[in-house]
């Protein structure tokens, strides 16, 4: 059976997070006068980011919410006790210069527009709605879903299957008619594809290039290579995308 729908992960799959959040953190942390230290920037950034894994590693278990994880990195980043009001007001002056640097990646309009009239479009973050929807609507492609699922409000997270399956559910189809879009080899590439969907890893830092790939997903370098993939592929035998 055909490929009918397009599920797709957002950051750094349709937005340009890294670049958004590196540009972002490092003017936020100049403003607020936090590189006086000694530590470099991309020290700083790095430390940010580890943080971040290992607090949204807590969130996906079930250990935190969306919101206390986000306060949790800040605490954490800040060696600073902040109670819930002050991590806020933090997080919002990060936001003014994180959102300065939003982008969409310059191949994600033209597939976007390619594959409008062949097949639907919904959204799957491991975010919540409120993030995603703010974002999607700045960047001008909110109206191009059906509808946009988020880990915080689903209650579950990417890589389990119930996600996945989740959003197979609101586009009422069956996972096998429907494509999975993501930057990450295991929580989108492995667990779209044991979730029973066509799953689409793109590895747009060429990660696994001339090296072993991970099992289960095709691997494409820009989203130009799609829609040749949803044309083609019957899910029985069609040419993987693996070089």
């Amino acid at each position: 059976m055909s490929i009918r729908a397009v599920v797709w992960d957002v950051d750094d799959t349709l937005f340009d997070y890294t670049t958004a959040d590196r540009e972002g953190m490092r003017s936020h942390l100049s403003a607020e006068g936090l590189l006086a230290g000694g530590e470099t920037p991309e020290q700083a950034l790095a430390r940010w980011r580890e943080i971040t894994d290992r607090q949204w590693a807590r969130f996906a278990a079930g250990e935190l919410s969306f919101e206390e994880q986000r306060r949790e990195r800040i605490r954490v980043f800040l060696d600073t006790p902040l109670d819930a009001a002050e991590a806020d007001a933090w997080f919002r002056r990060y936001m003014t210069h994180y959102e300065a640097a939003w982008a969409l990646f310059p191949d994600v309009v033209p597939v976007l527009d390619a594959l409008a009239a062949s097949h639907r479009h919904a959204v799957l973050s491991n975010s919540s709605l409120t993030v995603q929807d703010h974002k999607l609507r700045t960047l001008g492609v909110h109206d191009r879903f059906e509808t946009i699922l988020c880990a915080a409000e689903l209650g579950i997270s990417k890589p389990r299957a119930g996600a996945f399956l989740a959003a197979c559910a609101a586009l009422d189809l069956a996972p096998h008619e429907v494509a999975y879009v993501g930057d990450h080899p295991e929580i989108d590439g492995r667990g779209a594809a044991d979730a029973g969907l066509l799953s689409v890893w793109i590895d747009r830092n060429g990660v696994y290039a001339g090296g072993t790939a991970p099992f289960g997903p095709h691997r494409i370098a820009s989203l130009a290579e799609l829609p040749a993939i949803l044309g083609a592929d019957t899910r029985f035998g069609a040419p993987s995308t693996f070089g």
